[in-house]
């Protein structure tokens, strides 16, 4: 589980978490590296666009999963020691994702 710190503005992740979220980060380069490479071979716009489609989605997953670890662990933690203001930052981050 997550251990975040409020005055330092980290979060202390297990080598399960970090791993999981690199990976999914790795694997979103991969596929902006590859629409840039369609971009330079003046690939299909169609195609162009599927592929952008399917980053766009990994990113969507990316933050999902960042998001279930941030509510799971720092939030979760933070109300069990009565700091309810979590949840203020909570919905204000969630409203940015909404954007």
């Amino acid at each position: 589980m997550s251990d975040c710190c409020q005055d330092h503005k980290k979060t202390m992740r297990d080598d399960q978490q970090r791993k999981k979220l690199m990976n999914r980060l790795s694997r979103l380069e991969g596929q902006i590296r590859g629409i840039k490479r369609m971009l330079e071979e003046d690939a299909y716009c169609t195609d162009i666009l599927v592929q952008s489609a399917a980053a766009s989605a990994a990113l969507n997953a990316f933050n999902r999963e960042l998001l279930g670890n941030h509510i799971r662990g720092c939030v979760a933690n933070d109300i069990r020691e009565g700091n309810d203001e979590v949840i203020d930052d909570l919905l204000d981050t969630l409203y940015k994702l909404m954007k």
